[in-house]
């Protein structure tokens, strides 16, 4: 069925860098001088790819992956730099913006970003390029502009607080006039982040650089993909969910994982045409060059818990009709390409579908020394159509990995992964997925840094708090690192 199994590339390699993890002066990384930046790392070091993670705004626990808005790109990456440069904003009110933090710090961000940012809108002119934006994006653009107009109307609670007027969608948008000058606000951050993001993008082509970006496969229950199309949801009535998602009880989590995500009423979706995930995918694929799905294994069958559950303990499995969406997809966007996160309980269904639609799936190395003969170990790949990856943002980094990796675990990994003596383990682990068939080997950041879980892990699934919050170094872009990252991917043959 895809017959894009090659990204239009073979037998490359990039880096995971999320775009909140960037360096610079203002509490968070921006789609300015920092991001330009990177991609000219990337590129003296013979990268192919720059993988992110989602670019949507986060909410209340900093998760990109529970947003308000899926399609709406996060106002906090908006450069202050270049908006001084385009005049909104004096050289004075930038230095007073000026927060050198070695995390993210978004407990500042949320009390002083959007005071800024509405002081360069109090000076914006619109033009041809911002009505021709605006005109362009209406229907995506419209809902989310409302919808945060709406919620700062509220004191940002949750839609279904609301009064009735409002937690309707249909009605509140006959009362959209009302509320045009906060949701004019909401546009014009939309604007500039696209803006931005795009000068980004036109970058990395010029490097013949690929961006990779990540699709969550659900939507926050406090969002306006729910808010504006309830339907496509198993509510009830007032908006409340009859069931979430999560993940069942293993090995490692005895009461499963309870993420709380409203579940799609997939019989609706179908009958629809699945025109909702059309709109979706669409939006992202403007984006981005490829796409990673997340939980793709929820395609073929999800994970769903009584809403009201302490646990994930009581959930059950029910099929989803991932064969029929992804034809829909493929026949909407033939030329897409995209990455299955097909990690976790993989069952049959899950490895029909993968057949099926004919993306790669994931390879991830931290698993493969588990069992004699896992499916994550190079010498099992049956071909070059996956992509395989040191590590990622849900994983401890490969420096703490290894030294907690004991057992015949850690036998299978010094028979499995050759020594060089010359380098750190944690690089032979690197060059292991360097030197597979894989058509794309990802890296980390922080794997090439050596840095451990205190001071380099991005997210650590289960936990409520602390997460989301690493950012690199201003210093880390160093001539040995560069030559380092360059010999490793031209002596794998992975070097553009």
């Amino acid at each position: 069925m895809n017959d894009m199994k090659n990204f239009g590339f073979r037998h490359k390699s990039g880096i995971i860098m999320p775009v909140s993890s960037l360096p610079g002066k203002y509490a968070i990384g921006s789609l300015g001088k920092p991001a330009h930046d990177f991609l000219d790392f990337l590129d003296a070091t013979g990268q192919k790819c720059w993988q992110v993670l989602p670019l949507n705004p986060t909410s209340y626990g900093d998760s990109p992956y529970q947003s308000p808005a899926s399609a709406a790109g996060n106002p906090y990456f908006i450069d202050l730099e270049i908006l001084a440069q385009q005049g909104l904003l004096t050289r004075q009110e930038l230095a007073e913006q000026k927060h050198i933090a070695q995390r993210v710090d978004y407990g500042w961000l949320w009390n002083t970003r959007f005071s800024v940012l509405r002081l360069a809108y109090s000076r914006f002119q619109p033009d041809r390029s911002y009505r021709a934006y605006v005109k362009k994006n209406a229907g995506t653009l419209e809902d989310y502009a409302l919808f945060m107009a709406l919620k700062h109307h509220y004191n940002y609670s949750c839609w279904t607080d609301w009064k009735p007027e409002h937690r309707c969608y249909a009605q509140a948008v006959t009362c959209a006039p009302e509320f045009e000058q906060e949701m004019d606000f909401w546009r014009w951050c939309q604007y500039e982040f696209d803006r931005q993001w795009q000068a980004v993008l036109r970058h990395a082509h010029e490097k013949g650089i690929t961006v990779i970006g990540d699709l969550p496969i659900y939507v926050a229950h406090d969002s306006v993909d729910v808010w504006a199309s309830p339907e496509q949801f198993l509510l009830t009535e007032d908006g409340t969910p009859t069931v979430v998602a999560g993940c069942p009880p293993d090995g490692f989590t005895p009461d499963g994982q309870l993420w709380g995500n409203p579940i799609y009423d997939w019989q609706r979706q179908e009958q629809e045409g699945f025109a909702w995930w059309l709109r979706r995918v669409g939006n992202a694929f403007a984006r981005y060059d490829i796409l990673r799905i997340d939980h793709f294994r929820g395609f073929a069958g999800y994970y769903n818990v009584p809403f009201g559950d302490a646990t994930a303990r009581n959930g059950k499995w029910d099929p989803a009709p991932g064969k029929a969406l992804f034809r829909t997809l493929r026949e909407k966007f033939p030329k897409s390409k995209i990455i299955a996160e097909d990690l976790g309980f993989i069952t049959p269904d899950v490895i029909e579908l993968m057949e099926d639609t004919g993306f790669p799936g994931m390879k991830m190395l931290h698993f493969a020394f588990y069992d004699e003969d896992s499916e994550n170990l190079p010498r099992m790949y049956a071909n070059a159509n996956c992509v395989v990856y040191s590590a990622s943002h849900d994983s401890d980094c490969t420096c703490t990995w290894l030294k907690n990796l004991q057992g015949d675990g850690k036998k299978r990994f010094n028979r499995e992964c050759p020594r060089n003596p010359s380098q750190h383990r944690a690089y032979d682990l690197i060059e292991f997925a360097m030197r597979s068939k894989a058509n794309l080997a990802m890296v980390p950041l922080q794997d090439y840094l050596l840095l451990t879980n205190e001071k380099g892990r991005m997210n650590e699934p289960g936990t409520a708090s602390g997460n989301w919050s690493w950012r690199v170094s201003p210093r880390y872009d160093t001539p040995r690192l560069r030559q380092n990252i360059l010999e490793l991917t031209v002596k794998n043959k992975r070097s553009k």
